[in-house]
């Protein structure tokens, strides 16, 4: 029988309770996509012929493969057996740059690249086509079918202490040098056990349709498995299909990002959906608004819960919107065990009622930036006696209830006339008028200022008001310091694959300076 998990479970790997519930439930459904289901059993072999491969490839523990294909079943076998055989993951959007790929397989130092359709346009140089294993059995390449041991194959067995590298997630890959964040499978152990108070069992069913590549869906992938629930996988986000999955497989867990909870509310007959089954609705990711909460609250069944925190480690905050709907503004308390405080710009402690950069401590912390010890560095701050903090490069402050109220990233505040302007401000008076359905507002330089705002926005469908008039509209309700000095229109905000909008990208595009 499965252990039962406590919050005072001693350290276990998530691949023994794959074996542990796979022995007590083995025709039971572990993993779906659309068009393929797999048991219990059938994962638990599938991840000791993936292991077994691995071992007779000679790869060691602590050795890496990466992984850049879009999310399946097998997807997720693989990753799970590489775990089995203590390989370290490194998973890689299928989106980013050729480049890109190649800076992140030197990084990793991967001795295996796995990839499928979505990502053969990447192909080349050092890893050619052929050198590839391929997911969804290409005829070029390796076919991963061709590629397993055979059934019944089992590998040696594998112990790994707390502190042994379970995976690396890259922070960027799209623009600027991919940094490897290593996390420990101690670091995973703590999200498996706070997954207790969110109601995780064998009945759980949970849907993810953001990427597995990323920490976003993995906070929430693996304490599903570990619980011996059964996880749904969408390749693609579709919030008619999503709608439709979790009304037909009953969903009672999902993680999704704050443009999805924009797009799926936006879905005319997103009411006559039955939602019912839904006991816990995550976000993480990026800056999910008040407005939308609510309407989340009030439209879609179950709980709320919004994460703050970074794929790095360190604190991390949590709101539980449904108890605290008068909290919907800020990003939570930190959690239970987790040291959230704030800084100033000389990296000195800020007393309460002070706006600060958040820097946070807690049991889940990367081991450090992939042979990157300078960059490490940089994002670490330690307390007079010692005690290790990640910082977060956010500017916040503390309510008087001990309640998080994000301002901004402290590299997108615009200091304007010597005065520091929180674009978030910015964007949230925007966002009253009815003319906007989505805003970013950046600073562009200014040989008066310094730096100024102005504010890309994406119109609501069938609005005509001119940018003049809403600019206008705009600057009469802010402060001097906060006017806009432009405004324009933009079809649709470039974000990442997680829902975050990539304001670097927007000054780019910008490219111009204000008097």
């Amino acid at each position: 029988m499965p252990r039962t998990i406590t919050a005072e479970s001693p350290f276990l790997l998530i691949a023994d309770l794959v074996r542990e519930h796979a022995l007590e439930r083995p025709g039971a459904p572990a993993l779906r996509d659309a068009d393929q289901t797999l048991t219990w059993s059938a994962l638990d072999a599938l991840m000791d012929r993936v292991a077994a491969s691995l071992q007779r490839d000679g790869l060691q523990p602590g050795e890496a493969i990466a992984i850049c294909v879009q999310s399946s079943v097998r997807y997720a076998a693989l990753y799970l057996g590489a775990l089995r055989a203590g390989v370290v993951v490194a998973p890689m959007a299928p989106s980013v740059t050729r480049e890109s790929l190649a800076q992140m397989l030197s990084d990793a130092d991967a001795k295996r690249l796995f990839v499928d359709a979505s990502a053969a346009n990447l192909l080349g140089g050092d890893w050619p086509t052929r050198d590839a294993i391929w997911l969804d059995d290409a005829s070029t390449g390796m076919p991963f079918d061709h590629w397993l041991a055979p059934e019944g194959a089992t590998p040696a067995p594998v112990k790994l202490p707390p502190e042994a590298p379970f995976n690396i997630i890259y922070s960027s890959g799209t623009t600027g040098t991919p940094k490897g964040i290593v996390q420990s499978h101690g670091m995973r152990w703590t999200h498996v056990r706070r997954g207790l108070q969110y109601g995780y069992g064998t009945d759980t069913q949970t849907l993810l349709s953001t990427p597995l590549y990323s920490n976003t869906t993995l906070v929430v992938f693996f304490p599903t498995i570990a619980f011996g629930g059964c996880v749904h996988l969408m390749a693609k986000f579709d919030a008619l299909r999503y709608l439709q999955w979790s009304q037909a497989r009953r969903i009672t867990h999902t993680m999704l990002v704050p443009v999805q909870y924009q797009r799926l509310m936006a879905v005319p007959d997103f009411d006559a959906f039955d939602l019912s089954a839904f006991r816990m609705k995550f976000c993480t990711s990026a800056p999910f608004h008040a407005a939308l909460k609510a309407d989340v609250l009030a439209r879609w069944p179950g709980g709320l819960v919004e994460f703050y925190g970074m794929t790095e480690g360190g604190g991390t905050c949590i709101l539980n919107a449904h108890e605290h709907p008068h909290k919907l503004h800020t990003v939570g308390q930190p959690a239970s065990g987790h040291d959230i405080r704030l800084i100033d710009e000389d990296g000195r402690e800020l007393p309460p009622g002070s706006t600060g950069e958040v820097v946070g401590h807690s049991a889940g912390m990367m081991s450090g930036y992939h042979r990157q010890p300078d960059k490490t560095r940089e994002v670490e701050w330690f307390d007079a006696s010692g005690k290790r903090f990640i910082r977060t490069g956010d500017v916040a402050r503390f309510d008087d209830d001990g309640f998080l109220v994000l301002m901004d990233r402290r590299k997108d505040m615009i200091i304007s006339g010597g005065f520091n302007i929180y674009p978030s401000d910015l964007e949230a008076l925007l966002r009253q008028h009815p003319a906007v359905a989505d805003v970013a507002v950046v600073g562009v330089p200014s040989e008066q200022w310094g730096e100024t705002p102005v504010a890309l926005v994406v119109r609501r469908a069938g609005d005509d008001t001119p940018a003049e008039a809403l600019q206008n509209w705009h600057n009469e309700r802010s402060g001097k310091t906060q006017r806009l000095a432009d405004l324009r229109f933009i079809d649709e905000l470039p974000r990442s694959a997680i829902g975050k909008v990539l304001k670097r990208e927007l000054r780019e595009r910008l490219n111009t300076t204000v008097r």
